[in-house]
């Protein structure tokens, strides 16, 4: 009898246990970085619940942290120190480092933070691929790729081009439009709209923030990439090549996409695709390909930043490409196009390819924006998210004239580096969010100025928040009936990580 009193009390004393919450708290201001502290749950709201979790949430898997790998921020990292080299990968790379990063993205030919113009065939008309290599890659992208795999040996990365090589493009060029920065002759500028050319401003994707004045706009009425069969057969080919090289490099491409920002009509390089040539593509060419020879690898769609939702579903609505991608990549854009997208194609993964790059600045400002960036994705079902430079110089200026941001900033001059603070927004949620972990609500777009998310991992609730405005405040959410009470710092992110007891599931 005694033995059942007392097997009963610990029973009782357990289910106390499972609501005695412990939390713990993560602090970021501008001049304060990653303070940590303790709450606790409370038995009463002190505001009206922004989120209520019951714990029957059924949440959204989370797959995967990255960032990309380019030449420029191969420049700025050979100015450190080996020992400031090795503790920068640590943190962005190692399992119990700062980010947590898992994944990279690479391009195949020249992006808008390589050093000049390339591709990796520049033999006009070699349908053949005798001249095809990546010997460029060898010198400035794979030893970055191998700097930040000896911190995270299963390193897997995604791969797309900005461009063709030139001379599969109408234009016979690497960038779409003319400008300053380039030699494009002023006279294809019509090409784009088949029109009088006048309507496209060169600098408009330097702009940043709410660019709605901007987008959406009119969509390219012609491919840039020739539509000939050899020339669409030999490029779905290229994207193979590639895949071996970099395997023989002992570098895993996993996933390809088939262009970066189709919808981009840029001055640096980048390829205009309408519907059709992008069905034709894709349908006709490269998924064939890949399945035969690289079935291992996942063809997604992407990547994609416009907010023409319709021009998006004129795309996506095809059932022979459904059955052909594994997922679909978002960024820019598109981000607005993101509830609408998960109703209509439940059967797709979401991939945050991009986030956004600023202009430059490196400030409290910029982290503020790509919390929010991180927790409006996450929030709409992303489930892989990939940060553009994670190293730059100085005011990070590219060729061709823009400037953005890093998580890293080195000065020139004196070689030093600085974690930016969207170093810090990142390890707000990256630091915790593993793979596995699920997202189970999300208060945003409606708060942009206090973004909370909620994820569940088997072990923790993890709430991350920020606030924007230039006052205290207090965000109440609804855990089980317990409250969790987060006061938030002017402009700060916060972390709050909410330990379960197992016998609370």
């Amino acid at each position: 009898m005694r033995k059942i009193v007392l097997s009963f009390a610990l029973m009782i004393a357990g289910c106390s246990l499972a609501w005695a919450q412990t939390v713990v708290t993560y602090t970021t201001t501008e001049y304060n970085p990653w303070v940590k502290g303790k709450a606790s749950l409370a038995k009463k709201a002190v505001a009206t619940p922004l989120l209520t979790v019951n714990g029957s949430e059924k949440g959204v898997p989370f797959m995967a942290w990255g960032t990309t790998f380019n030449e420029l921020d191969w420049d700025a990292f050979n100015l450190l120190t080996r020992q400031e080299q090795d503790e920068l990968m640590q943190r962005l790379f190692a399992p119990d480092g700062d980010l947590r990063f898992t994944h990279g993205r690479v391009s195949m030919n020249a992006n808008d933070y390589s050093r000049s113009w390339y591709s990796c065939d520049d033999v006009t008309g070699d349908l053949g691929l005798k001249y095809f290599n990546i010997e460029r890659d060898k010198r400035n992208i794979i030893p970055l790729a191998r700097a930040a795999q000896r911190y995270c040996p299963q390193l897997q990365l995604f791969m797309s081009p900005w461009s063709p090589p030139a001379w599969m493009k109408i234009n016979n060029d690497y960038p779409v439009s003319p400008s300053d920065y380039n030699t494009m002759d002023h006279r294809q500028a019509y090409l784009l709209y088949m029109d009088d050319g006048r309507q496209l401003n060169p600098d408009e994707m330097q702009l940043t923030g709410n660019r709605d004045k901007v987008f959406p706009r009119r969509l390219a009425q012609q491919d840039y990439f020739i539509q000939d069969p050899r020339y669409l057969s030999c490029y779905a080919e290229m994207f193979c090549r590639f895949i071996d090289l970099y395997a023989e490099q002992g570098l895993p491409i996993t996933k390809v996409m088939y262009q970066n920002e189709a919808y981009s009509y840029t001055p640096y390089p980048g390829c205009a695709w309408t519907a059709e040539g992008t069905l034709r593509f894709n349908n006709e060419y490269l998924a064939p390909a890949l399945r035969k020879r690289h079935p291992e690898v996942e063809l997604w769609l992407g990547t994609i930043n416009t907010n023409r939702l319709d021009y998006v579903e004129k795309i996506l609505d095809d059932k022979t490409l459904q059955k052909n991608i594994k997922g679909i990549g978002t960024q820019w854009e598109c981000r607005n196009n993101l509830p609408e997208m998960r109703k209509r194609y439940p059967n797709h993964r979401f991939m945050m390819s991009e986030s956004e790059c600023g202009n430059g600045s490196m400030d409290w400002k910029a982290a503020e924006h790509t919390f929010f960036l991180l927790s409006d994705n996450l929030g709409n079902g992303c489930d892989e998210y990939y940060n553009w430079n994670f190293i730059l110089t100085d005011n990070g200026q590219s060729p061709w004239g823009w400037r953005q941001n890093a998580l890293v900033q080195v000065d020139s001059k004196t070689r030093k580096p600085r974690y930016t603070a969207e170093f810090y927004a990142y390890k707000h949620f990256s630091h915790f969010i593993a793979r596995g972990t699920e997202m189970i609500a999300y208060a945003g777009r409606e708060y942009s100025s206090t973004p909370v998310t909620v994820f569940r991992s088997a072990s923790s609730y993890i709430i991350t928040a920020g606030n924007f405005t230039d006052a205290a405040t207090t965000l109440t959410v609804n855990l089980r009936g317990k409250y969790l009470n987060m006061p938030l710092h002017p402009h700060s992110f916060s972390t709050f990580v909410v330990a379960l007891a197992h016998s609370a599931k």
